[in-house]
């Protein structure tokens, strides 16, 4: 699914990317939440313009664990209080195809974790207790829409 570098097709779907989390008004977002399964995730913190990582990969991350507070644009209104890692240490590259190798912290560590296991298939529920996940799908299928 990675791939060996930049081309035009993911940064057009990097600024797709961009367009849906300003529509939605996320904090991130994996290609997959557009319909692409492409190697791209959106994200920011809500303090800073969110950033493009394209082929990003987890390579480390905190021993401490900290819990937040997730959701999906997948299940609108719904949030679960989620353990992760205090940071995470990812590799990614730059629309130009620059590798980059940085530690993400706080809110954008958490966001860059939700997205990235997005891309790979895992869902934020699947990282809380079966109960937990239970109650968040009944409370989403109640709620309008």
């Amino acid at each position: 699914m990675l791939r060996d570098t930049v081309d035009d097709e993911l940064r057009a779907s990097g600024q797709r990317l961009l367009a849906a989390v300003a529509e939605h008004n996320a904090l991130g977002l994996a290609a997959a939440h557009i319909g692409e399964v492409l190697p791209i995730v959106a994200v920011g913190d809500g303090t800073a313009p969110v950033r493009i990582l394209y082929n990003p990969r987890i390579t480390g991350t905190a021993a401490e664990i900290a819990k937040g507070d997730e959701g999906s644009v997948s299940l609108p209104g719904i949030r679960v209080e989620v353990e992760r890692p205090v940071w995470v240490d990812v590799v990614y590259m730059d629309e130009g195809g620059r590798p980059v190798s940085e530690r993400l912290t706080g809110v954008l560590g958490r966001v860059a974790i939700h997205e990235i296991e997005q891309m790979q298939g895992i869902f934020f529920l699947d990282r809380v207790s079966r109960l937990k996940r239970d109650m968040a799908l009944r409370k989403a299928r109640k709620l309008p829409g």
